[in-house]
């Protein structure tokens, strides 16, 4: 079985976030970036169905610049077998990232598509939901728990009531939340056998897909969040 991972590069989570003095977006100058958080999750159960016998090869692939390479070596270090990057400088939606996916997921057949359920910088929540809806595949988001059994997966998902477990025919879509797995790190041997590993750069206008958008960013404001805390009462 085929698993397609798709990752993005972001500001890294210990970073403070600045915003350009212009107010025309986040200030991305000499600042640490790496694989956002729930990617690693989404990676780290891949090569875990690879490490039961599951899953054959996992392809990692992201849409982003070309300096984008290092969160696929990332990737590639902690145990996938190949990596796409459809390169791109453009700030994308997540319809636009939706449907460079997609492009990909027809390329390569995969018959498991695993995503984080959102990233840290963005914390849109869309991207895989839209993929779903663009491919035709079944989904199972904010997974907890995922078991693939014949031609099916199961996922585990947290709902207000308590655990639900869906049932999804394959090939289908699975957006990890937190308590999925907790991720491994990569090895120095391995970081050495990630730079080998084949990567492929495509462009959107290969992919024959459009990333033409019609949101505009009007401004970006620094915003203070207040700590809330809660006292139970006695």
């Amino acid at each position: 079985m085929k698993v397609l991972v798709a990752v993005k590069r972001v500001v890294d989570y210990n970073v403070k976030v600045r915003v350009k003095a212009d107010n025309s977006g986040v200030d991305l100058a000499n600042v640490k970036m790496s694989m956002n958080p729930f990617c690693e999750i989404a990676v780290e159960e891949a090569v875990r169905l690879k490490e039961k016998g599951v899953a054959s090869e996992i392809v990692v692939v992201t849409v982003g610049p070309a300096t984008a390479q290092e969160q696929l070596r990332t990737a590639l270090a902690l145990g996938a077998d190949r990596a796409v990057l459809v390169e791109s400088a453009e700030e994308l939606t997540s319809l636009a990232v939706a449907k460079l996916l997609k492009a990909v997921v027809d390329k390569e057949q995969p018959q498991l598509v695993i995503l984080g359920k959102q990233a840290i910088d963005s914390d849109n929540n869309q991207t895989g939901q839209m993929l779903a809806a663009l491919s035709g595949y079944a989904q199972g988001t904010f997974a907890s728990k995922v078991e693939v059994a014949g031609d099916k997966v199961n996922v585990t998902r947290e709902v207000d009531g308590g655990l639900q477990t869906v049932a999804l025919n394959l090939p289908a879509i699975v957006t990890t939340d937190l308590r999925l797995n907790e991720p491994r790190y990569a090895s120095l041997p391995n970081i050495m056998k990630a730079k080998k590993k084949p990567l492929e750069t495509v462009t959107p206008d290969a992919l024959g897909v459009s990333t033409a958008s019609t949101n505009k960013t009007l401004k970006v404001e620094a915003r203070l969040l207040a700590a809330r805390v809660s006292r139970s009462s006695r």
